[in-house]
């Protein structure tokens, strides 16, 4: 099994605390698809291994916002995905859209397309926030668009929320779960707002425009997620990822069991499962590299692509970081399997003070993990990065 990843950049405005490839060159959409599809086409033998092409198990339209493509670009998308590759009958198939783009006379019309998961970017469900957050749909839009989700036969609707947000009160973010609650979502992503350097938001607060929530309030936001999303019948299996059982994100679940995924698009990543590539962040560029290429591609002469050929140390990190991330933790087998005796051995002897000081559990051996789990404890997800780094390994 394998995936597929799409980046469509294209976004109608900014949004200030964005730091992903994006632009709002919407006139541009029909020429992007073109080489999206050339690309597509030109990339068939990525995945392939011993002359076999994998079964396609997940697509995922990522930006951006792919919302803002018309319903003919993604027709031709999927049609040139489902000629070009075998995707399998039960593949979950994500599409991440914006509250305004399904809703209103303009509405985009999915129900006959094969998407049959939406990833919602709600982020609040209030309009002071959203208007300060520079989002283009009001709270009332987002039930709306979730509602009509349900009405053309999405039965798996997830929704980003954005909690420690300016002026922010630990009784405002009460509210957003309870809402997200009652509108009987099947997932939910929560992410705690981060002011990256170069955005607008950035700018804001370097200009006392807005006031960062105190560490301790967003620690309490963040506890109560947790404890709300539980007594509610959701999973918390992934750090900032909970979902109602059955439901969750397959193909973000690839990403951190290390399954391999084609990335097409400008900044698209992918991984053969023994090496990162990804493509060149900008438009232009993008699209006139792409029209160059004549297939069968040679991806080492690739001009919009780079290469990062990952040693045995860094296929290891990339194991530790992904698989204790989620809650079914990491597999010392499957580190025994993969990088031998001495990975394990290490991994064991860094990991020792974590298990002492109650942030990491090692679930002893059963049939399917004969050396068993290490899992991040409750105390262990809030300390999580300093917790992983401990188990990294460095190069001499």
């Amino acid at each position: 099994m394998a995936g597929i990843y799409l980046h469509i950049p294209f976004c109608k405005k900014r949004c200030i605390y964005c730091d992903f490839y994006s632009t709002t060159c919407i006139a541009q959409q029909m020429d992007y698809v073109e080489a999206l599809i050339r690309e597509i086409k030109m990339r068939k033998n990525y995945l392939s291994s011993n002359g076999s092409i994998p079964v396609i198990d997940t697509i995922y339209l990522g930006g951006g916002t792919p919302s803002t493509l018309s319903h003919e670009h993604l027709e031709k998308i999927f049609d040139t995905i489902f000629s070009t590759y075998q995707v399998s009958k039960k593949a979950e198939i994500t599409m991440e859209a914006n509250p305004d783009d399904l809703t209103g006379k303009d509405a985009l019309c999915i129900s006959d397309l094969p998407i049959n998961r939406i990833s919602l970017g709600v982020q609040t469900f209030n309009d002071k926030q959203l208007k300060l957050l520079n989002r283009r749909h009001s709270g009332c839009q987002a039930i709306k668009a979730i509602e009509k989700c349900k009405a053309d036969g999405i039965e798996n609707i997830s929704i980003d929320l954005i909690y420690g947000l300016p002026e922010q009160t630990l009784s405002d973010w009460e509210e957003e779960i309870k809402t997200a609650i009652s509108l009987d979502i099947q997932h939910l992503s929560a992410y705690a707002l981060i002011y990256e350097e170069g955005t607008p938001l950035w700018n804001m607060r370097r200009e006392q425009l807005v006031k960062e929530v105190e560490d301790d309030v967003s620690l309490s936001m963040f506890n109560t997620l947790i404890d709300r999303l539980s007594l509610s019948g959701f999973e918390h299996y992934e750090i900032s990822n909970f979902a109602r059982q059955g439901y969750r994100s397959r193909h973000n679940s690839s990403y951190w069991r290390g399954i391999p995924y084609l990335g097409c698009g400008a900044s698209a990543h992918s991984y053969d499962g023994n090496n990162r590539h990804w493509n060149v962040a900008d438009l232009n560029v993008y699209l006139q590299e792409v029209n160059r290429c004549t297939p069968p591609l040679d991806e080492t002469n690739a001009t919009w692509m780079e290469t990062e050929v990952l040693s045995v140390h860094e296929k290891y990190n990339d194991c530790i970081i992904t698989s204790l991330r989620t809650s079914d933790g990491l597999d010392l087998s499957r580190i025994q399997s993969a990088f031998g005796q001495q990975f394990t051995d290490y991994c064991l002897r860094m990991a020792q003070k974590h298990i002492q000081n109650g942030l990491l559990e090692h679930i002893k051996k059963d049939e399917q993990s004969p050396l068993g789990l290490l899992k991040l404890t409750r105390q262990g997800i809030f300390v999580s990065d300093g917790v992983m780094s401990d188990l990294l390994s460095i190069e001499d």
